[in-house]
């Protein structure tokens, strides 16, 4: 079966669906160009998430993971709820597709996104470089990261492929100058010939007039 039981149960009967109002911290990620876009609710309480919700607009892996992950940081304080990693969801949903991963990414991105409105809005000082979220960037990254031998491998393969066509190039603008060339000398030869043919005529017609 491609997906799980808890997969299908998630995206059949998803948790905590629905907006907050009143949320202390909102964060919404992805794009139209991959098309799932995820917002995050959040409610703090002494630093503890009493509340989540979500909205979500994609395919059932996104919703699966976007409510398997309100589960996971509901009740945790924010310092731990941020640090739930993509893997994390995916092994509560027991797997997901290869070509889905970038679900749990998005998942992971949300949460992250509420957490740094959350810390924006109550001047909460944290580590900007830990929050990358809001363009699928992260997400694409995850997915094509085990590719990236793959990547190096066709990348030497095309550079090979191109110093190949530069030596090729290289060889027939040789090969059309030598060419050139000998066509120049040929008709240098040919010129020389001629000109040495008429000194010829007209050494030879001075002969004829002198013995006459």
């Amino acid at each position: 079966m491609l997906y799980s039981e808890k997969v299908m149960d998630h995206f059949r009967h998803p948790r905590n669906v629905g907006e907050m109002p009143d949320a202390d911290g909102i964060g919404e990620v992805g794009n139209a160009k991959c098309g799932d876009i995820m917002r995050m609710y959040i409610k703090v309480k002494n630093n503890i998430i009493t509340d989540v919700k979500f909205m979500t607009f994609g395919c059932g892996s996104a919703i699966a993971t976007s409510s398997i992950a309100t589960e996971l940081i509901k009740g945790k304080p924010v310092d731990e709820a941020v640090k739930l990693s993509n893997q994390a969801v995916v092994e509560a949903l027991d797997g997901l597709p290869v070509h889905k991963l970038h679900c749990s990414v998005l998942a992971e991105e949300a949460i992250k996104a509420a957490v740094k409105d959350y810390y924006d809005k109550h001047n909460i000082s944290y580590d900007k470089d830990k929050y990358c979220v809001g363009d699928c960037a992260c997400a694409v990254e995850h997915e094509h990261s085990a590719k990236k031998p793959a990547k190096t491998k066709t990348s030497g393969k095309s550079t090979k492929s191109k110093n190949n066509k530069a030596i090729s190039a290289k060889t027939n603008n040789t090969t059309k100058t030598s060419t050139a060339k000998a066509i120049t000398t040929k008709s240098n030869t040919k010129k020389s010939n001629v000109t040495k043919n008429t000194t010829t005529k007209k050494s030879s017609k001075k002969q004829v007039l002198s013995k006459k």
